[in-house]
């Protein structure tokens, strides 16, 4: 079975090579050290720093291998293969909610870097999906919980 594909852009492959370099150098050996100093403490049977200290090992190393794992797969998306026509990944969309008239600007992005804080949006979210392959002028129905809202769409960049 072939592994998905993570896409990527530039700044979000730079982050998680971040993360991973930090697991890696700092955040093993500080795990590692508080191993160390609680077997010190003698019986590891009733030990709740040893328990601690292992489970948060268990997850940095689990962390460690799927950031590996996405990155091994990754496709990074170049800014300057991003096209303006229509909403892309890499797109810089501005959206107008027809209903209410508020506008919104989003980043569509890889479900690895979706952040919705920083107006970065996944490509499978439900206004990813809707908005992908239209051009500016388009108007897209978006389905959620509350029903459906229409945005059109003002604008796309890189």
């Amino acid at each position: 079975m072939s592994e998905k594909e993570t896409i990527l852009t530039v700044e979000g492959l730079k982050k998680l090579e971040e993360e991973l370099n930090i697991l890696k150098t700092v955040k093993r050996r500080e795990v590692a050290e508080r191993i160390k100093q609680a077997i010190d403490f003698g019986d590891i049977s009733e030990n709740s720093e040893y328990e601690d200290a292992k489970n948060e090992q268990a997850f940095i190393e689990g962390r460690i291998l799927t950031l590996e794992k996405k990155l091994r797969n990754a496709k990074v998306i170049d800014d300057t293969e991003v096209n303006t026509e229509t909403v892309s990944l890499g797109s810089k969309v501005k959206l107008k909610d027809l209903e209410f008239g508020d506008e919104f600007e989003y980043v569509i992005v890889g479900s690895m870097e979706a952040d919705p804080e920083k107006n970065k949006i996944s490509n499978e979210s439900p206004v990813g999906k809707a908005i992908i392959g239209q051009k500016v002028g388009s108007v897209v129905d978006v389905e959620v919980p509350a029903g459906t809202i229409q945005y059109k769409i003002l604008e796309i960049s890189r």
